[in-house]
C-alpha cells in the first residue's frame, strides 16, 4: 500500500458540495429561548455588610430631602410668626369724630395703588406726623394713637403696608415695610406738599423700629418718635420651638436692628418706654438729641402722654 513521503496517513476530507448536512447553530431568538427556560438562582451572592451600607445611604437620602422640604416650608411660612395682619377695618378717624380723607396711592406701573390710607388734616397743624403702625392688625386698631396725636396739633397721615387692611395683598417682610414706608414719605412731601422740616415720625411696636431705620435715612426731617420700639424684635421668630429644626438665621432676612439705626439718628428723637423697662441700649448709642419717657402701655392713653409730647414738640429746632 502506498504511503505519503511525510510518513503519515492521510485525514480524509469532510465533504462540501451542495446536499451535503451542516451543523446546526442556533438562533439568537433559540439562545433567549433557552437562557429563559434554565432556572434561574433566586439571590445573587450579596453581603449582609453591602446591604446595611446600601440601606443606610438610602436612610440618610431620605431624612436630607425631607430636612430640605422643611426647611422650604419654613422659608413659605415663617412670615407667619413675626407678622399677624387682619384685613377686615373695624374703625376708621369717623367713630371717634374725626374728618380724614381715604387715600390710595403708590400705584404700580397698571396704575392700580398698592397702599391704602387716611389723611386726617389740622387747621393750623404744627406738624405732620407720619404714623408707622405696628406687626398686628391694621389701620383700624390705631384710631387711638392718631386720635392722641390729632388733639396735639398735628396732621397725620396714616397707612397700611401691603398684605394689612385695604392694601394689595402680600406677604409682609422688613424690605418691603421699609419700600412702603418711603413711598408713604414721598406721598406727604411730593403730592400733599408737605416740607420734610415739618414732618415727625410716629412708629409704633415694630413700627418704631420701623421709623428708626427710615429716620436715620433721612436727616431733613422735624424729628421722631419711637413708641414702645421692640429691643430684639426678632425674639417670636428666633426662640420659637421650630426654628430650631432648621437654620433659622439663614432663612430669615428680616432683623429689625434698633442699634444700628439709633446710632445713625442725626435728628431729635422722642422715646416712649412702658413703665418698668429697662433703659435700653439703643437710647444710649443715639448721637443726637433724645429724650426717654416712661409711660403706661398703650403710651396714648397715658395722661401724661399729652404734656410729653407737647413739650417735645415744642423743644424741636426751628428749621
Amino acid at each position: 500500500m502506498p504511503h505519503s513521503k511525510s510518513g503519515r496517513s492521510r485525514q480524509p476530507r469532510k465533504p462540501t458540495g451542495p446536499g451535503t448536512h451542516q451543523p446546526h447553530r442556533p438562533s439568537a431568538f433559540e439562545k433567549a429561548m433557552d437562557e429563559l427556560s434554565r432556572p434561574q438562582q433566586a439571590f445573587p451572592n450579596v453581603s449582609l455588610r453591602w446591604l446595611l451600607s446600601a440601606a443606610g445611604i438610602v436612610l440618610l437620602a431620605a431624612m436630607a430631602f425631607a430636612w430640605m422640604a422643611l426647611c422650604l416650608l419654613y422659608w413659605q411660612g415663617s412670615w407667619q410668626l413675626m407678622y399677624h395682619p387682619k384685613a377686615a377695618i373695624t374703625q376708621t378717624p369717623a367713630s371717634v369724630g374725626l374728618t380724614y380723607d381715604p387715600i390710595r396711592f403708590a400705584a404700580e406701573e397698571t396704575g392700580t395703588p398698592q397702599l391704602t390710607g387716611w389723611w386726617i388734616p389740622s387747621p393750623d397743624a404744627r406738624c405732620t406726623a407720619l404714623y408707622l403702625h405696628g406687626a398686628d392688625g391694621n389701620l383700624g386698631d390705631a384710631v387711638g394713637d392718631l386720635a392722641a396725636l390729632h388733639r396735639e396739633g398735628l396732621a397725620v397721615f396714616a397707612f397700611d403696608y401691603r398684605g394689612y387692611g385695604q392694601s394689595q395683598p402680600a406677604r409682609p417682610s422688613e424690605k418691603q415695610l421699609r419700600q412702603d414706608a418711603e413711598w408713604a414719605l414721598s406721598w406727604l412731601t411730593q403730592t400733599r406738599h408737605v416740607e420734610s422740616k415739618n414732618i415727625v415720625i410716629y412708629g409704633s411696636a415694630l413700627g418704631a423700629n420701623l421709623a428708626a431705620e427710615l429716620a436715620a435715612q433721612h436727616r431733613e426731617l422735624a424729628g421722631v418718635i419711637l413708641d414702645e420700639p421692640r429691643m430684639d424684635a426678632m425674639a417670636p421668630v428666633f426662640t420659637d420651638s421650630r426654628s430650631r429644626l432648621v437654620p433659622a438665621h439663614w432663612l430669615v432676612a428680616d432683623r429689625y436692628d434698633l442699634a444700628s439705626p439709633a446710632a445713625a439718628l442725626r435728628i431729635p428723637s422722642l422715646w416712649l418706654m412702658p413703665g418698668g423697662s429697662a433703659n435700653p441700649h439703643a437710647f444710649d448709642s443715639v448721637g443726637s438729641s433724645h429724650t426717654a419717657v416712661w409711660l403706661r402701655s398703650p403710651s396714648s392713653s397715658d395722661p401724661q402722654f399729652g404734656e410729653t409730647l407737647h413739650r417735645w414738640l415744642d423743644d424741636l429746632p426751628a428749621r
